[in-house]
């Protein structure tokens, strides 16, 4: 329910019929006033998806704390406190990639710079260089312009300044020089490996002749990469409940029921992967202390060991069966479904090296 400005008059604007309260009984619209606060624009979707009725937060607390239960509620019928599978999977999936893109901005920024040291570091490296004056025999207290030329002398910035801008000039494809002489060895001894191959080999020498640096390429490589695999995963979906579909009883369950639990399943997925993106945003700014990398540590290791054991428990608890043939059945799904996402990996992969420019 939102919190939008109910008119007064009580003839519904979508379809006419009376409104006693704040919905309409015949069409369901809400009978608010049609001009509302600039604000609104943007707190109503969020109004919308949450309710503030606690569906979504009653909806978070199952997907993450009792794994299988909100599959369970959901198709016993049980649906209206609830935010639906595929909506809380396109949302999860939506905020896990927003997030995502300022990661990558960030990992961009940093590498586009000069390389710099932070205060701590210049610190201990002004304390040092002191030590090693009065050691010689020189009694003084380095100033900022010293303490610059310094550093550039211990790092040698220039030289990693050329590292940076290192490009594909001084580097071979197995032995070949050229597009041209690639096509003329492919002539003489064709076959299908060089023909799956020729694309990335013009991609490679084409690369190469436009002297890209190569951190330009990885950047472009993770950019392209990570616009496509939103739209990989999510047509891996079916790929996912079609496995679970296969090695379980077809009379007990269907297909629907193996689509909403790989959709709750994928969205905990996509949390985990958000709570580490977010670590990964504030890590820069609290590495320095002992406390946070201490903390980060345990948040890391104790997510990374549930979302290990979370499609274990919850297998078990929404398809109800003994603990062994749980456990057998969940390595199986597990182990083929991880054979197939490797494959939907080096797929992704190969598409974006193509598209890499």
């Amino acid at each position: 329910m939102s919190h939008g400005k109910l008119r007064e008059e009580k003839n519904c604007l979508n379809c006419g019929h009376f409104v006693e309260e704040r919905f309409c009984p015949h069409c369901g619209q809400e009978n608010t006033e049609n001009r509302q606060p600039f604000h609104y624009l943007f707190t109503h979707f969020f109004e919308d998806f949450t309710h503030y009725d606690g569906q979504f937060w009653k909806t978070m607390k199952y997907l993450l704390f009792f794994p299988g239960k909100l599959t369970k509620i959901f198709l016993s019928g049980k649906r209206q406190g609830y935010v639906p599978p595929v909506k809380l999977y396109i949302f999860i999936s939506f905020v896990t990639f927003f997030i995502a893109s300022f990661v990558g901005t960030n990992s961009h920024d940093d590498n586009s710079g000069n390389v710099s040291l932070d205060s701590l570091q210049k610190e201990i490296l002004r304390k040092e260089l002191n030590q090693d004056l009065l050691d010689n025999g020189s009694i003084g207290v380095l100033d900022s312009a010293e303490l610059n030329s310094k550093i550039e002398q211990v790092f040698n910035l220039d030289s990693l300044q050329h590292e940076k801008n290192a490009d594909l000039s001084n580097t071979k494809l197995f032995n070949f020089n050229s597009l041209a002489e690639y096509d003329s060895i492919s002539s003489v001894n064709p076959s299908i490996i060089r023909k799956i191959f020729r694309p990335y080999v013009n991609k490679y020498f084409e690369l190469k002749e436009h002297q890209v640096p190569l951190n330009d390429i990885v950047q472009s490589f993770v950019t392209v990469f990570m616009h496509t695999f939103p739209k990989a995963l999510f047509f891996y979906l079916p790929i996912f409940a079609l496995i679970l579909y296969l090695f379980h009883d077809k009379k007990k369950w269907w297909y629907y029921d193996h689509g909403v639990f790989t959709l709750h399943y994928f969205s905990f997925l996509l949390m985990i992967a958000t709570l580490f993106l977010i670590m990964n945003l504030i890590e820069p700014s609290l590495h320095a202390y002992a406390w946070f990398n201490h903390l980060s540590t345990w948040i890391y290791g104790i997510a990374m060991i549930y979302a290990g054991l979370y499609f274990f428990i919850a297998h078990h608890r929404f398809y109800a069966t003994r603990k062994r043939r749980s456990i057998l059945i969940g390595l199986l799904v597990f182990i083929v479904n991880s054979f197939a996402f490797s494959i939907l990996l080096m797929i992704l992969v190969s598409i974006s090296l193509l598209l890499i420019h």
